[in-house]
């Protein structure tokens, strides 16, 4: 496995995010390999960290002021052993195509926890809608598909949303999809519930990540009742997170955004969610607006100099990281656990880098994984497929009632996969194996392709 790590980092020596997510895995998954001599003999260590299929492409758009501007274009296609490929978009400036196959990698061990048949995929740009207006962002999202149509459909690649990919962005993709292809299918996932959406997708991947947290608590006979929580964050994931914390008895104290962080002692109630619902999806605004419309909250600014982010520096019970990847360091973990934090569950992409997963596991918190305890969003992503397939809606409860089946099959199948390799609560482990054990099978059921 280090001769591989080796020349995956000599290949494409730039990639440090996938680099960090092929090794998390590799780490785990030794035991496996070590009982079954088969793996190795396959060589699926080196077929899985291969994507089948990678493109790259050129999007050229133009503004309001008839200025031409020309971004890049990303389409990871990981594995499909497990179905077709099944992944989010995600429009913002840090993206390249390191980025986009570390989510890619990702997202193939979490579609295959799901227990759905789906494959794994990403993609993305580097374009920034925000500060954009709806036409400009039109007019890219017609000129990305103009290209992207030709490699995704219904059965092949169904991308989703993620970061700038919201309801607006996947309404004009599928629009220009519709135009190209003269056909309404399912390709794309987090639809408009008036044209083929699902109920719950918006909340799925929120929702889920506090059900898998509560399912970790209720193995210590805990439940988020009274317990105080730090979300970072503030988009779909962060907002949905925190609304489901509240419903289960919790108190939301942060929320944040690329500018800075909020912190409300009193709590962040639903009139005050709201509020952050209205300020970041309707009128696109920044966290900060926050401390104007309720002077009881404090807001620090960004400040990247510091070399850690004093949102995870607050006595709290529980940490739900919802922004991005890597944004909870060496010093954030001990911040956390100083201050009382006994739960960790991610709710963004490896929020966490492999230092600070080492202190929450040496510590014995619960620390759930993004690829189990985000897997909720592209749960409900295939369940809009099968909706779109049978060209039906199922109502909000069963959706809902739906998605925590889920989460709860999933919880369970990373503590028995753990308890298996001899790593009884461990979470990480658990995640890894049993979603590696998953598709590496359904490879070599189909054979050398």
């Amino acid at each position: 496995m280090n001769e591989l790590m080796l020349k995956i980092k000599d290949r494409d020596p730039a990639e440090k995010e996938f680099h960090q997510a092929v090794f998390e895995v590799l780490e785990t998954v030794k035991p496996v390999l070590d009982r079954y001599p088969q793996y190795r003999q396959s060589a699926v260590l080196e077929r899985i960290t291969e994507p089948e299929r990678v493109i790259m492409f050129r999007v050229p758009w133009m503004d309001d002021q008839n200025q031409v501007h020309v971004n890049r274009g990303f389409r990871v296609e990981m594995n499909s052993a497990r179905g077709p490929y099944k992944g989010g978009l995600r429009f913002h400036p840090s993206v390249n195509l390191g980025i986009i196959k570390f989510l890619a990698f990702e997202q193939v061990f979490k579609n295959s926890l799901t227990t759905l048949a789906m494959g794994g995929g990403k993609g993305g740009s580097d374009f920034n809608p925000k500060g954009r207006s709806d036409n400009e962002v039109m007019r890219f999202c017609q000129s990305f598909m103009a290209e992207l149509f030709r490699h995704i459909g219904a059965s092949t690649d169904i991308p989703a949303g993620d970061i700038g990919v919201g309801a607006r962005e996947i309404g004009f993709l599928f629009g220009m999809y519709k135009k190209l292809r003269n056909e309404f299918t399912g390709v794309l996932t987090g639809k408009s519930l008036n044209w083929g959406g699902s109920l719950i997708r918006p909340e799925a991947t929120g929702y889920g990540n506090v059900y898998f947290a509560a399912e970790m608590l209720a193995t210590r006979n805990q439940t988020f009742a009274g317990k105080t929580c730090l979300i970072s964050g503030s988009g779909n994931v962060a907002q949905f997170t925190a609304e489901k914390v509240l419903e289960l008895g919790g108190r939301v104290l942060t929320l944040s955004d690329s500018s800075g962080y909020i912190l409300d002692e009193q709590g962040i109630d639903a009139e005050k969610l709201a509020f952050v619902k209205d300020l970041k999806n309707i009128r696109r605004g920044r966290i900060r607006e926050y401390a104007d419309r309720y002077p009881e909250a404090v807001y620090t600014a960004r400040d990247p100099g510091t070399g850690f982010n004093p949102l995870w520096n607050h006595q709290a019970d529980c940490a739900l990281p919802c922004a991005t990847e890597n944004e909870i360091n060496r010093q954030d973990a001990e911040n956390l656990v100083q201050n009382g934090v006994r739960l960790v569950s991610e709710g963004a992409n490896m929020p966490s880098t492999p230092e600070a997963i080492d202190i929450f596991l040496d510590q014995g918190l619960l620390y759930a994984p993004s690829k189990a305890a985000n897997a909720g969003g592209v749960a409900v992503s295939g369940l809009e497929m099968a909706q779109n397939s049978m060209r039906i809606n199922w109502p909000r409860e069963e959706v809902d009632g739906r998605l925590k089946i889920i989460m709860k099959s999933i919880h369970k199948t990373c503590l028995d996969a753990a308890a298996e390799y001899n790593e009884p609560g461990n979470y990480l482990a658990g995640a890894n194996i049993a979603g590696f054990v998953k598709v590496v099978d359904a490879m070599l059921d189909q054979g050398l392709v």
